[in-house]
């Protein structure tokens, strides 16, 4: 297996780390956060199968299977996002070290969701190249899948060492692939754009955190005051889809974020996560050990 995977995914010539499995850690030891960590990564592929086989993703499962395996694609992209500045505002080196195994599962994901694309249109695949060229809510989600797979393939040590201070700049790509990712899911969710809103504020919170100055960063009040930037975002990326892409009134969306007699809106849910860092940053120093 080790010499398949190493024909297939060959790394630039020098001085090469040897193979490790996805619960080991760069020593090749089991490391048991890994081996959770990439059991939970396959919970929902396991999910899915197990409706699958047991025939429960009703009369299209093809296209079922394809809906959930694409909404876990974003999620996972998002926390792959998220792991860099958690691991800092939590001061957590075991939290950076799995960047690598959380971007390459969830390049794995979204090579899935294509496949289960092509499955729902019964592997027709000159069909398949058709509708992604004439759907834009195809042709940006393919993009983003090509991102996706240039950043996993040059995601390998030997990579990093041969682009240098190129492979930084490179990977500053997530974040646009990322954007990309989240329009096309709230192209696919039409009206009904629950997640889709949360998921755009959540990576509005991302990329405000990293426009801060690097000094501000880990600071409370920082973290304080990206919690109303986060929701407003949201709130806004919902309006702007009302608006342009539907016939529904926008303006009642926007001012319904102020009710929550029926609950919070997603805009005000993002909020409560970007609330969630600076109180989980308190509770993580206060930990026996860490103070």
């Amino acid at each position: 297996m080790q010499a398949i995977l190493r024909t297939a995914f060959p790394l630039p010539a020098g001085r090469r780390r040897p193979f490790t499995w996805p619960w080991q850690d760069r020593a090749g030891r089991l490391s048991i956060l890994r081996a959770v960590v990439f059991a939970l990564l396959l919970a929902p592929l396991a999910w899915v199968a197990a409706e699958a086989a047991l025939h429960q993703l009703g009369p299209e499962p093809w296209k079922a299977a394809l809906k959930e395996i694409g909404q876990w694609t974003i999620r996972l992209l998002l926390l792959t996002l998220a792991v860099t500045p958690l691991g800092k505002i939590l001061a957590e080196p075991r939290l950076l070290a799995l960047r690598r195994l959380l971007g390459l599962t969830t390049l794995a994901y979204a090579g899935l969701h294509l496949l289960l694309y092509a499955g729902h249109e019964n592997f027709r695949l000159g069909k398949v190249a058709s509708e992604i060229v004439l759907r834009p809510y195809l042709t940006i989600g393919f993009a983003a899948l090509l991102g996706l797979v240039a950043l996993g393939w040059t995601s390998t040590d030997g990579w990093i060492r041969a682009l240098g201070p190129r492979w930084r700049r490179l990977h500053v790509l997530i974040f646009p692939i990322a954007a990309l990712g989240v329009l096309h899911f709230y192209w696919q969710s039409k009206s009904v754009v629950w997640e889709a809103v949360l998921a755009g504020g959540l990576l509005s919170w991302l990329l405000l955190w990293r426009v801060l100055p690097a000094a501000w960063r880990l600071r409370l009040p920082a973290l304080l005051a990206l919690v109303p930037l986060t929701a407003l975002a949201a709130a806004s990326l919902e309006y702007a889809w009302y608006a342009l892409a539907t016939n529904l009134p926008a303006q009642r969306i926007l001012f319904a974020n102020l009710d929550v007699s029926f609950g919070l809106r997603p805009a005000l849910w993002a909020g409560v996560a970007a609330l969630a860092v600076p109180a989980l940053a308190l509770a993580w120093r206060w930990l026996p050990g860490r103070r």
